[in-house]
C-alpha cells in the first residue's frame, strides 16, 4: 500500500532521468511536491515520520483509547503534511514560516481535542465558542493538508459537500434539507466520530498506516525486486514471454503493496524495452503496464485501501473481506492472461516472431528461490496469522517482524537499525495522503449522514430505475464512476458506501455483494482520468499519448469489469464471493467460475480483435454477445428442473459456431 511516489527499484534501476522526472512530475501534479530536505530539517523530518511509526505500532500492540488514537494520527498527518508538502510549488525543498504557523496550529488543536476529553465530546450538540473555532480550523488544515498532499481536487468536492450542508435548504426537492447552521454543522465534522474522526480515519490509524509500513519494510528489504526478477525467470525470460511476465509480476508485487501506480511505475522501467522490442505498440504496452497495477489494488493480500474500510463499514473480518476478493481476483489476473496470450498471437500474426528467441539476462528459478526465496513468506505471513486466528493488526504487526528477520539471511538486504529507521519514516511518510483523504472524505460523510443525503439518494435512483436491479446497478455503477473521476480510490469508495451502496441493499442486494460492487466501480478511478495515475505514469515511461494508453488500460480492464454486475444481479453471483445463498453448493459455484472464465476468454478476443485469428467486425460483436451471455447474470428464467441458466447456454453454443467458422489465416468478410 504504497503512496504513488516512486518505489527504490524504479528511482534507482532501469529508469533513466528524464522519464523518471517526466514520471514524478505527473505524479506531483496530481498529488503534490514533496519536500526533500536535507541537513538538521531532514534529520527533523525523519524523526517526526518516525515518531509517528512508532506511535501506531506501539496502539497496534497495546490499547489506546479510539479518539486519542485517532486525534493524534489526524494530528501526525497535519503536521508532516504541512512539514514535507509545500503550500506552492516555488517554495518546495524550503520551510516556510506559514509552514511552522500552520503545523503549530495543528498541534494546538489536536491538543484542545484530547484536552477536551469527554466534556467536549458530550457539548458537540450545545458547543462553546471556543469549540468552534477550533472545529473551523481543524476542518480548514485538514483542507489545506489534503490540497497539499493529494491535489485540489477532493478538497473542493469537500467544500461542495459543505456548501449542501449549509443552503440544502434552498434547494428544490428532494434534494432540499433544512439547513445547518456553523453551531450544529460544525461540531458535528470536527468533534463527533461522525465526521473528520469518522471510521475511515479509524481505519487509517488502526490498519492502513500499518500496511503502508509493512510495504516500505518489504521495499527496503528487497522483496520488490525479487518478485520482479522471480517473474522474468518464471516466463522464460525470453521477450516474447513480456505480456505474461508484467501480469505474474504484477501480481507478486502488487498483492503486498496495494498501490496501482507504483507497481505500474516499478515494471514499467523493466519491462517496457522488452515488450517494445517484442512488438507492443507504446499505447499498448502502457495500457497492459497499467492495467496490471490496477491489479494490485484488488489483489490479497493487502489490496487498496478501501477494502480496509470494507471490513469496517460491514463490522466483519479483514480475512473475510480477502476471502471475498479471492475468486475475482483470479478472474481479474485470467482476463488480463487472456488478452496477453491474444496480443502475443496478434503480434506474432502481423510481424512474424520478432524477439521470441531474445532472453533477458535473469537468474534461473533454482537460484534465485535458494537466495531470496524467504520473501514469499513475507508475502503470506499476514494471511497465515489471519488464519491462526490472530486480528489483522497484530497479523500486520507480526508479519513485518517476519519481513525484519528474515532479511538478515541475506547480509546486502538486511534491515539494520538505520535502513529500518528509514524504511519506518517512509511508510509514514506515505500514509499522510491517505490519512488526509480519509479526514477530508469525513467532511463529506458527516454532511451526508447529517442531511440524510444517503438515504434521499437510494430513493431517487431505485425509482429512476423503476425498481430494477440491473438498472440500478448500471446507475451505481454509473455514479461510483463519476464520482472515481474527481476523487482517488478510497475517497470514492468512502462516498459512495454511503450514498449508492444502500440503493442496491434496499432492494435485495446483500451488503457484502453491495459493498464490493461499490469498491470494483471506485477502482476504476485508478484509470479514469482526470486521476488515472497509472495509466499516466505508463505513459511518461513508453512516450504514447496518456489518453490513448488509459483508453487501452480501459481494453484490458473491461472485461473483468463487467463481473461485479453477477454479485449483485444473480442470486448465485455471490457464489464467487464464497458467500453462499441458501441451497447453493461446491459445484454451483465450479460452475460459476467456469462461466465467468469462459465469458472473460471471449470478451478479451472481442476487445483484442483476434481469436484463432484476425476477427471482422461482425465477429467481434459475435463474441461479445457470447462472452456477456455467459459472465452476464440470468436474465430470464432458469430452464426447468434442472436449473440451467439458458442464456449461459446459448452463449457456449454461440462461442462454439463462431470458433468452428474460424479458419486460421483467412479473416471472414465485413
Amino acid at each position: 500500500m504504497t503512496t504513488h511516489h516512486l518505489p527504490p527499484e524504479a528511482a534507482a534501476g532501469a529508469l533513466d532521468e528524464t522519464i523518471a522526472a517526466k514520471v514524478e512530475a505527473l505524479i506531483e501534479e496530481e498529488e503534490g511536491a514533496q519536500n526533500r530536505f536535507s541537513g538538521w530539517l531532514g534529520y527533523g523530518a525523519t524523526m517526526l515520520a518516525l515518531a509517528m511509526s512508532l506511535f501506531h505500532l506501539w496502539a497496534a500492540w497495546d490499547i489506546v483509547p479510539t479518539t486519542t488514537l485517532r486525534f493524534v494520527h489526524v494530528g501526525f498527518a497535519l503536521v508532516l503534511g504541512f512539514v514535507l508538502f509545500p503550500m506552492l510549488r516555488r517554495h518546495r525543498n524550503r520551510l516556510m514560516p506559514w509552514d511552522v504557523v500552520l503545523a503549530a496550529a495543528s498541534v494546538y488543536v489536536i491538543y484542545y481535542l484530547i484536552a477536551g476529553g469527554d466534556d467536549l465530546q458530550d457539548r458537540a450538540i450545545f458547543p462553546e465558542p471556543m469549540d468552534i473555532a477550533v472545529g473551523w480550523m481543524l476542518i480548514a488544515l485538514v483542507l489545506e493538508a489534503t490540497r497539499r498532499a493529494t491535489g485540489p481536487v477532493m478538497p473542493a468536492v469537500a467544500i461542495l459537500f459543505l456548501l449542501y450542508g449549509f443552503f440544502g435548504n434552498h434547494l428544490p426537492a428532494p434534494w432540499q434539507h433544512q439547513g445547518y447552521d456553523s453551531e450544529r454543522m460544525v461540531p458535528h465534522i470536527s468533534i463527533g466520530l461522525d465526521g473528520i474522526f469518522g471510521t475511515a480515519v479509524d481505519v487509517s490509524a488502526t490498519l492502513i498506516i500499518l500496511f503502508t509500513i509493512y510495504g516500505a519494510i518489504l521495499q527496503a528489504s528487497g522483496a520488490g525486486k525479487f518478485f520482479v526478477d522471480f517473474s522474468f525467470a518464471a516466463t522464460g525470460g525470453k521477450a516474447a514471454s513480456a505480456g505474461r511476465t508484467v501480469v505474474l509480476s504484477s501480481f507478486l508485487l502488487g498483492g503486498p503493496s496495494g498501490s496501482g501506480v507504483a507497481t505500474t511505475v516499478t515494471l514499467g522501467t523493466v519491462a517496457w524495452p522488452m515488450m517494445k522490442r517484442v512488438g507492443y505498440r507504446a499505447d499498448d504496452a502502457g495500457g497492459l503496464l497499467a492495467a496490471g497495477g490496477l491489479g494490485a489494488i484488488i489483489s490479497p493480500p493487502v489490496l487498496g485501501a478501501a477494502a480496509f474500510l470494507i471490513a469496517e463499514y460491514l463490522k466483519i473480518g479483514y480475512l473475510d473481506v480477502l476471502k471475498m476478493a479471492a475468486i475475482p481476483t483470479v478472474l481479474y489476473y485470467a482476463s488480463l492472461l487472456f488478452m496477453v496470450e491474444l496480443d502475443q498471437k496478434r503480434i506474432r500474426a502481423e510481424r512474424g516472431d520478432v524477439g521470441a528467441e531474445e532472453r533477458m539476462q535473469v537468474e534461473p528459478i533454482p537460484v534465485l528461490l535458494r537466495r531470496y526465496g524467504f520473501h514469499f513468506t513475507s508475502l503470506v505471513a499476514i494471511i497465515v496469522f489471519m488464519v491462526w486466528g490472530y486480528s489483522a493488526t497484530l497479523s500486520v504487526l507480526y508479519a513485518m517482524g517476519v519481513a525484519i528477520l528474515l532479511s538478515f539471511i541475506r547480509p546486502e538486504q538486511a534491515l539494520w537499525p538505520k535502513r529500518l529507521i528509514e524504511a519506518l519514516a517512509s511508510g509514514a511518510i506515505q500514509a499522510v495522503g491517505i490519512a488526509a483523504t480519509c479526514a477530508s472524505a469525513g467532511i463529506i460523510v458527516g454532511v451526508i449522514t447529517l442531511t440524510g443525503l444517503g438515504l434521499k439518494f437510494s430513493d431517487i435512483a431505485i425509482q429512476a430505475a423503476g425498481g430494477s436491479i440491473v438498472v440500478t446497478a448500471l446507475y451505481t455503477a454509473l455514479i461510483v464512476w463519476i464520482v472515481g473521476l474527481a476523487v482517488p480510490v478510497t475517497a470514492s469508495y468512502i462516498i459512495c458506501a454511503v450514498v449508492a451502496a444502500p440503493a442496491l441493499t434496499k432492494l435485495g442486494v446483500p451488503d457484502y455483494a453491495a459493498h464490493m460492487f461499490v469498491f470494483y466501480y471506485a477502482v476504476l478511478s485508478e484509470v479514469s482520468p482526470p486521476t488515472a495515475l497509472s495509466p499516466f505514469a505508463a505513459a511518461a515511461i513508453t512516450g504514447a499519448g496518456p489518453y490513448r494508453t488509459t483508453l487501452q488500460a480501459w481494453k484490458y480492464t473491461l472485461p473483468a469489469f463487467l463481473l461485479p454486475f453477477v454479485f449483485v444481479t444473480d442470486p448465485e453471483g455471490v457464489g464467487l464471493l464464497l458467500n453462499f445463498r441458501e441451497g447453493m453448493t461446491w459445484i454451483d459455484l465450479v460452475w460459476q467460475f467456469v462461466l465467468a472464465a469462459g465469458g472473460l476468454a471471449l470478451l478479451a478476443a472481442a476487445a483484442q480483435g483476434y481469436a484463432r485469428r484476425m476477427l471482422a467486425g461482425w465477429e467481434r460483436i459475435g463474441f461479445a454477445i457470447a462472452g456477456l451471455l455467459m459472465i452476464f447474470p440470468a436474465l430470464v428464467e432458469h430452464v426447468a428442473a434442472d436449473s440451467v441458466p439458458y442464456p449461459h447456454i446459448l452463449g457456449v453454443g454461440l462461442a462454439i459456431v463462431l470458433l468452428l467458422l474460424q479458419r486460421p489465416g483467412k479473416v471472414a468478410a465485413p
